[in-house]
């Protein structure tokens, strides 16, 4: 992974790693985290200062965290490893999609407790919020306009920004073009390197998915049912 702005192709504004926090207890669990604040288990530790040694000499100019315990987490073993000695900037913003009635429960418990909600749920519609929680698009759009400002914040500059799955999906179907209802197609990986340029064009997907630094710690993996 080289950290830096590339010549050629559309001029490029910014360049965002965004990077999903480490493993946590209910992500082996299969249960809907959310917004509910859930600590990193004892590989996701193992897994923050992996990526924390992976950018420790990397130049970046700022690291921006959700306030969320499993990304902050995440971002202070980046920011203990990095030569420069970042100040993490919290960013509530970058918090993970909520899902109300739905958080902290496996899918079979959704299913059993929440038949109807859960189906819709499961249909993908961009306008359907369970109970207590937001939908695809007011998710979507939340959460990519924090995205912006960061991106705009910091012209010409490459910042690091550690987050949840869900919001390296909003940046990877806004790069692509894909639609909210399509089913997903990208591993959503904890503590995986995720790299986008923000051009006048919009967004470009660079890197996806490196767990490069992964490799002695262990890459947690999910089904299809990953959220």
């Amino acid at each position: 992974m080289q950290c830096g702005l590339r010549q050629g192709g559309p001029a490029v504004n910014a360049e965002l790693i965004l990077i999903r926090h480490g493993e946590t207890h209910w992500n082996r669990e299969r249960r809907m985290q959310g917004q509910t604040d859930t600590p990193l288990s004892e590989r996701g530790r193992a897994q923050a200062e992996a990526v924390g040694q992976r950018l420790a000499r990397h130049p970046f100019s700022a690291l921006y965290s959700s306030d969320l315990a499993r990304a902050w987490d995440t971002a202070a073993a980046i920011a203990r490893a990095s030569v420069t000695r970042h100040e993490i900037r919290r960013e509530p913003a970058l918090r993970e999609r909520t899902f109300g009635i739905l958080e902290g429960l496996t899918h079979d418990e959704m299913a059993q407790r929440y038949p109807e909600e859960h189906a819709r749920f499961n249909t993908r519609d961009p306008d359907y919020a369970v109970p207590g929680g937001e939908s695809p698009r007011q998710f979507f759009t939340r959460s990519l306009a924090c995205l912006e400002n960061i991106a705009r914040a910091h012209p010409g500059e490459c910042v690091v920004v550690v987050t949840h799955g869900l919001v390296l999906d909003t940046l990877h179907r806004a790069a692509r073009g894909l639609p909210l209802d399509a089913k997903r197609e990208a591993p959503l990986l904890n503590a995986s390197l995720n790299t986008f340029h923000h051009t006048l064009d919009g967004w470009r997907e660079i890197a996806w998915g490196d767990v490069a630094h992964l490799a002695e710690v262990g890459v947690t993996r999910y089904d299809g049912k990953a959220v």
